[in-house]
């Protein structure tokens, strides 16, 4: 089949978006279709049309709907369509869930937070990523007391990114625990609060955006990973956690916990930095707790292959075809 993908994010963006959607396409030309990744879209012929973005690709999905009535067509949920764009823009983002003839969604708890009647043609997907074998060695660091914790993603507010870094404000003197941050900022606010951070918190460091080669090495050289956001659609960090086999804390929201699992042992509040200050001197100081982070994280790690994601996004194209066959 050959296929059109659009998403909001230009070339050479390192926004989660972008990133998904070179990998997708690799995935369904690995499967034997053709893919176009696009971010506008003229009304183009395609057998089947990929819209990464319920909100921000509506112009292209009302387009191609107008174009193609009788074509296939898949949205993925993106965690502001589900959290926040559906809630603030109903019109716009509803319209593309119910023409869409299947929905992405990527973990396993999106069915609550949708209306019940797109339950029906709604696909789970993991986001993949690379195995530990792709993963450098840790770097040898002067000062082996260190307990590294990273935070890794675009500065903004659905992230919260700077938690983690309020968080080690309130921890005892003892701990080593130093929160390295890599990320670019959203926009010139979070960049001076970032600064300001840097400049008057000892235990907090802002890398910047960093390539992917650099963000693997600093998952390497890190003992656990926050992911403090208080929105998600199922982070892409949280699969590459898992693979690499790194320990995660994260807020306790239904796009961590439906990645994560309700059962396991690293949540805290979303918002909560006083709860995820104590779980970070907890995972510092008890080895035991930290083995049962790691324990889990790679229990989950076959989730997150290539191989289950390819399946999946087979099985969103296969739904929206039947279902596009019986609305003809």
């Amino acid at each position: 089949m050959h296929l059109i993908l659009i998403t909001p994010a230009k070339p050479g963006s390192k926004a989660g978006n972008r990133a998904t959607a070179e990998r997708w396409k690799v995935l369904l030309e690995n499967a034997g279709h053709s893919v176009d990744v696009i971010t506008e879209y003229g009304g183009e012929a395609c057998d089947a049309f990929i819209a990464l973005h319920a909100w921000r690709s509506v112009t292209a999905v009302r387009r191609f709907r107008k174009t193609w009535p009788g074509k296939p067509l898949i949205v993925a949920l993106t965690g502001t369509d589900i959290y926040l764009h559906q809630h603030e823009y109903p019109e716009d983002t509803l319209y593309s869930m119910d023409v869409a003839d299947a929905l992405i969604g990527l973990h396993n708890l999106v069915t609550d937070d949708i209306p019940a009647n797109f339950g029906g043609k709604l696909v789970t997907l993991y986001q993949s990523a690379d195995g530990p074998e792709s993963f450098p060695a840790p770097e040898a660091d002067g000062d082996s007391d260190i307990f590294r914790a990273s935070v890794i993603g675009h500065l903004r507010d659905e992230k919260d990114s700077l938690r983690a870094a309020y968080a080690a404000r309130l921890l005892p003197e003892d701990s080593q625990i130093q929160i390295v941050c890599a990320g670019k900022p959203h926009n010139g606010d979070w960049q001076s609060k970032a600064e300001q951070e840097m400049a008057e918190n000892p235990r907090f460091h802002w890398l910047g955006e960093l390539e992917k080669a650099d963000t693997r090495q600093l998952m390497a050289n890190s003992q656990i990973m926050v992911i403090s956001s208080v929105m998600e659609g199922g982070a892409n960090v949280v699969s590459e956690a898992c693979r690499a086999g790194l320990p995660v804390i994260a807020s306790d929201i239904p796009g961590n916990v439906g990645l994560l699992g309700k059962d396991y042992a690293g949540y805290f509040p979303v918002g909560n930095e006083r709860a995820l200050a104590h779980i970070l001197y907890r995972a510092e100081q008890d080895p035991e707790f930290l083995a049962t982070l790691k324990n889990q994280v790679s229990q989950l790690a076959g989730y997150f292959v290539p191989e289950k994601e390819q399946a999946s996004l087979e099985q969103a194209l296969h739904l929206a075809m039947q279902r596009c066959s019986q609305r003809r």
